[in-house]
């Protein structure tokens, strides 16, 4: 397997052992794909985005892969709270537009992504870790698929003639970079800074079934996130626009100690909180492609597009789009001619672009305008939590099919004169 000269064949190769690759894989598997899977790191990894949306559940359902989740003992979740200058409201995930799940987990990403892995690996699929892939060819390999040039964990290279390729390398990226897709986002250019702490949080005050998105008093394109996890720990973090976070001094914990020392409610919740893990800091996520999918490829979750954390979209969006790749090849293997921009690009970018709108809206400051305002239509607030909830392509509802002519609306209705 490390002899360079060596060729090997996978039926579909996929980038990346995460939630879209582990759940494309499981679906793959149960058509009776042969699956052959890359990943870079060795399981268990840390990966940041930890609040799932309920729409999830659905694809975890889909992928056989529902029951090893609601055993692994995740911190349940049915909905999302905001704070902004002492000011609370939240939605709850089961109260909403569109039929479907309500509830869902909060999830240590590096024990719920293994979960998938093995989930997969369960099904049939090999994934090999600590293998990258170095090298695309499309068109070059054995019945004019890719020949995939990939390093082993020892550094000796091997070659894989794939019949198709799935990216789901996340934000590693790998087929937007070989083949140069990448555009540049339309999203200024922001950072975070986040760590897991044990909170200490005491008392009612605190739902720990929500995760709670606090905005900065003076900022209110600053935010934090405090993700409560199952045993009184949680994942914090803070999200700005660099020039904001680079004010800051010290190292990344201490910075981000300082930023939260500004807001008082969130230096009240966590005053007792042990800070026993080295924050981290990633800049510059938010992410674009010229297009979605190609000849004998398709990009996944956030090797396609990345948006923003705000809203939690982003395994979501991954599920989506390893649901609607595997339901794409299970057509094409079927001898169908399958039009990818119809039936996978289009449809996938209009979910994206619902939640593009709600994060734009957000840190213009209009959504929280809406979301705060006192005196909210219970069917419009349905509506909002079924988005809030990862159901956003679901065009019966109104905030969907009419996005941002909806939200302006709102908006405009939610302004005081």
């Amino acid at each position: 397997m490390t002899d360079a000269t060596h060729i090997e064949t996978a039926e579909i190769l996929i980038v990346g052992a995460g939630p879209a690759g582990s759940v494309a894989a499981a679906l793959l598997r149960q058509q009776g794909r042969q699956v052959l899977v890359i990943e870079r790191e060795q399981f268990p990894r840390f990966s940041i985005g930890e609040s799932l949306l309920p729409q999830s559940m659905a694809y975890l359902e889909q992928a056989g892969m529902l029951q090893a989740v609601v055993e692994a003992g995740f911190q349940f979740k049915n909905g999302a709270a905001f704070m902004r200058n002492g000011r609370y409201t939240d939605f709850d995930f089961r109260d909403k537009h569109t039929a479907g799940w309500g509830t869902t987990y909060q999830v240590q990403r590096a024990d719920f992504d293994h979960v998938l892995a093995k989930g997969a690996e369960r099904f049939g699929a090999e994934v090999r870790y600590r293998h990258e892939v170095v090298n695309i060819e499309l068109g070059q390999g054995a019945n004019g698929g890719a020949r995939v040039t990939v390093k082993d964990a020892d550094g000796q290279q091997y070659q894989v003639d794939a019949g198709f390729i799935l990216d789901a390398s996340g934000f590693g990226r790998i087929l937007p970079r070989l083949l140069k897709l990448e555009t540049p986002s339309n999203f200024p250019v922001r950072g975070a800074i986040f760590t897991h702490i044990e909170d200490g949080i005491r008392g009612g005050g605190f739902d720990r079934n929500k995760i709670r998105v606090t905005v900065h008093p003076e900022h209110c394109d600053v935010w934090f996130w405090t993700i409560p996890f199952a045993g009184g720990r949680c994942s914090l973090g803070v999200v700005a626009e660099t020039g904001f976070l680079d004010r800051y001094q010290g190292s990344a914990t201490e910075r981000l100690q300082a930023i939260v020392a500004e807001e008082p409610s969130l230096q009240a919740l966590l005053a007792e909180a042990r800070w026993d893990t080295p924050a981290r800091q990633i800049v510059g996520y938010s992410a674009n492609v010229e297009k979605l999918w190609g000849q004998g490829y398709a990009l996944l979750g956030n090797a396609g597009e990345f948006l923003d954390p705000v809203f939690s979209s982003g395994v979501t969006i991954a599920f989506k789009s390893a649901s609607m790749a595997a339901a794409a090849l299970q057509r094409q293997f079927a001898g169908e001619t399958v039009d990818w921009q119809a039936d996978y690009g289009a449809p996938l970018r209009k979910g994206v672009d619902t939640f593009r709108a709600f994060v734009e809206s957000w840190y213009a400051g209009g959504f929280q305008k809406i979301i705060f305002h006192e005196n909210q239509q219970p069917e419009v607030k349905r509506m909002i939590s079924a988005i809030l909830a990862g159901y956003a392509w679901d065009l019966s509802n109104p905030f969907v099919k009419e996005t941002s002519r909806r939200l302006a609306a709102l908006e405009a209705v939610c302004t005081p004169e």
